[in-house]
């Protein structure tokens, strides 16, 4: 039997000890990196983009030899770059953690060095791989392990301020938009900030349940599958569809004016908005996008998010709010009584009393 290499942490031992080193260090390129990356990594490519592809082009057409030779200059000096650009002013009990693609050349090349040096690297078992396995396994379980309490409500009544204000009075929390990076609907999308990719965002949603305990149920705003450009999870989905449901309601004006106070940048950006707004002519037809486009240009804003409101999302949420989440309840609900900090307060009080036992 060979010996263990003290200097690989197993992947079934990450999850409980990456909190223990100084710094998680992913060597892979940037492109890899910007997909999908361990939270709270660091970027220190030993190839960065061009190199790898040239590596990999030589690794095909020529051969793998040819390509370990070039590979292993290129890694040697990069590592050197590192060292002196990075790494100098770390004491001697600096602890990191390193990982590739797989765990293998790439990670191994850095962990050796840092070894050798004196510090204490080490290499993660089967690298960004290993750790995405972990993902998709923890958040399968993560659906037969956390219940959920769900904030309903029609567009514009508040659910993620809702949200953030359940969170400051002390309840747990999972703000999927706010790890989506989008709002929903056609017109959620963050200006000027890409969305995750689904691999990113699945990252995100499973160190956000690493923060959760799972023996307090989670609020959690009603959702579509779909949060923009990402997906849910289906087992984790199909449990958040059957928690207990609290419908957040408020007026219409009331409505209105936390969605002008929202969404700024469409008010700023008309072009932007009568482009999302063309994205729904398959569904109302050019008359109907041509008069909201009007009402854009004629700076009504108030008039057309209340027609927004009234011809499409209301419609659609009451339509999939009873076909979706089984366990809702029109007679259960708090009100907003308007869009201020102190009226936010109350309603989450109120939610924290209906769903607290006793």
């Amino acid at each position: 039997m060979q010996p263990k290499n003290s200097h690989i942490l197993e992947i079934a031992q990450f999850t409980k000890e990456r909190n223990q080193f100084d710094a998680i260090i992913d060597v892979r390129s940037p492109a890899e990196f910007a997909l999908d990356h361990i939270p709270g990594a660091i970027n220190c490519p030993v190839l960065n983009n061009e190199e790898r592809a040239e590596i990999g082009t030589l690794y095909k057409q020529v051969s793998p030899f040819a390509a370990k030779k070039l590979g292993a200059a290129i890694v040697s000096r990069n590592i050197a770059l590192h060292l002196e650009q990075s790494f100098l002013d770390f004491p001697r009990e600096w602890r990191p953690l390193i990982y590739c693609w797989r765990g293998g050349e790439r990670s191994g090349a850095l962990t050796h060095v840092l070894n050798r040096i004196g510090w204490k690297a080490m290499q993660l078992e089967g690298g960004y791989q290993g750790f995405r396995r972990v993902v998709i396994d923890d958040l399968e379980h993560a659906a037969k392990q956390f219940d959920f309490q769900v904030i309903c409500g029609m567009t514009g009544s508040g659910k993620t301020r809702i949200l953030q204000e359940l969170k400051l009075q002390g309840a747990p929390v999972l703000d999927l938009e706010g790890l989506a990076i989008h709002r929903g609907s056609v017109l959620g999308n963050e200006p000027e900030i890409e969305q995750p990719s689904q691999k990113g965002f699945e990252t995100r949603l499973w160190n956000a349940l690493q923060n959760l305990d799972s023996s307090h149920p989670i609020f959690i705003e009603s959702e579509s599958k779909k949060v923009g450009g990402v997906h849910i999870p289906d087992a984790l989905m199909e449990k958040i569809r059957h928690g207990h449901c609290i419908e957040l309601r408020s007026s219409l004006p009331t409505r209105v004016s936390w969605l002008l106070h929202e969404y700024p940048h469409f008010v700023q950006n008309p072009n932007q908005f009568k482009e999302k707004l063309s994205l729904l002519t398959s569904r109302y037809g050019k008359v109907q996008i041509a008069e909201w486009c009007e009402q854009i240009d004629a700076g009504r804003f108030e008039e057309l998010v209340t027609d927004l409101l009234v011809k499409h999302y209301d419609p659609s949420y009451q339509s999939s709010i009873v076909r979706n989440f089984p366990k809702y309840r029109a007679d259960c609900f708090v009100e907003l009584d308007n869009e201020s900090d102190a009226a936010f307060a109350s309603a989450a009080s109120q939610i924290l009393k209906q769903f607290t036992p006793g």
